[in-house]
């Protein structure tokens, strides 16, 4: 059956893909009752959050089968009822989380082996909990057992975000530097202007790959250095860029609009040597192929640059709530990350301050 045609908006194809692979998902992976779960919770979160519970929980069903001797009876997760989860114990949670520690995912060869960090099976555990919750609250479990799982304890990650040289470097690098290879140098004359202006808004702004990606040319005020993103959520937000980025931008417009190779109609800002609208992988392909070139051992992602910005912003503004308001964090703790560089700077400043040895009057 041919597909329904959709818009062509960026995130509204989003949604519509992450639906269909979240549908089928209910329909094969998981038990028959799992299905008023994703409704009942369908009002309060994105259809990626319910897909990336979908493939949380086919996992976590997928070890019922394989690890609980209770399940061994089944031929498929379909078989599994509301009833079975009542029979679970805290202790089969605790093992799922020794499970996670290295697993063969649902549908691949013993030989593909996945393993999880602390905060990987976190995030595991809040889906299962969530589940659970939802379940008991709607009087169809006769206990919760998921809230009585220690959630792993999480380590501080290293905050890795460049130095102010290492971005002055980075920029270089996309303007005037060169590849080892031939090849290589050919494609960025192509692509030079695009990879520009898109690492100066990273740069310059903070936003995320999926707001860079979901950009589209009428979304960028160029006469008042502003453009809309879609936030997480679907929120809209002006936000504001420089003067440099201002220039970036409009060296790449205008070699945009000059490209006749480009199909009537097409929105997107920023697009691939095929014309579409970039995927987030080419853009992470970009950022890392250039940082390689200038500091080979910081592994630097689109997110690192929105660290990167989120740091000197916090540097030059003092205000945490700043911060996290151009960042688009609902939650400051979220933003408090950023000020760990700030407190090394802190800290490596007060190292100066008390003398050892007095100055002779």
């Amino acid at each position: 059956m041919q597909q329904k045609k959709i818009s062509k908006d960026y995130f509204s194809e989003r949604n519509y893909n992450n639906l269909q692979k979240l549908n089928k998902i209910i329909f094969e992976d998981l038990p028959d009752f799992a299905g008023e779960f994703f409704i009942g919770i369908e009002n309060r979160t994105t259809p990626l959050t319910r897909l990336n519970y979908a493939y949380d929980l086919r996992i976590f069903f997928d070890y019922l089968l394989k690890e609980i001797p209770l399940y061994s009876k089944y031929s498929s997760v379909k078989d599994i009822t509301l009833e079975d989860l009542n029979k679970l114990t805290t202790r089969d949670l605790e093992r799922y989380l020794s499970y996670l520690s290295f697993y063969t995912p649902p549908k691949h060869n013993d030989d593909d082996v996945l393993k999880n960090t602390e905060r990987g099976k976190a995030r595991k555990l809040s889906s299962v909990r969530a589940f659970f919750k939802y379940y008991f609250k709607k009087d169809k479990l006769s206990s919760n057992i998921a809230a009585n799982v220690d959630t792993p304890k999480l380590h501080d990650k290293e905050i890795i975000r460049l130095e102010s040289d290492e971005v002055e470097n980075l920029l270089h690098e996309v303007e005037k530097g060169s590849f080892p290879s031939a090849r290589q140098n050919a494609f960025k004359e192509k692509t030079q202007l695009r990879d520009y202006a898109m690492i100066s808004l990273f740069l310059g702004t903070g936003i995320r790959i999926s707001e860079c990606v979901g950009l589209n040319v009428d979304d960028i005020d160029l006469r008042n250095k502003s453009f809309v993103v879609t936030r997480k959520g679907g929120n809209r937000v002006v936000l504001y860029f420089s003067d440099e980025v201002e220039l970036a931008l409009c060296a790449y417009m205008e070699s945009r609009c000059t490209d006749d190779k480009i199909p009537p109609g097409e929105r997107a800002l920023f697009l691939s040597l095929q014309k579409k609208r970039i995927t987030v992988r080419a853009v992470e392909n970009i950022v890392k192929k250039y940082a390689l070139q200038v500091t080979p051992l910081k592994k630097i992602t689109p997110h690192k640059l929105r660290s990167t910005f989120g740091t000197e912003l916090y540097r030059a503004t003092g205000d945490i709530y700043v911060v996290a308001d151009v960042l688009g964090h609902s939650d400051v703790n979220t933003t408090k990350k950023h000020y760990a560089a700030i407190s090394e700077d802190i800290r490596r400043e007060a190292s100066t301050k008390v003398k050892l040895h007095k100055s002779d009057e």
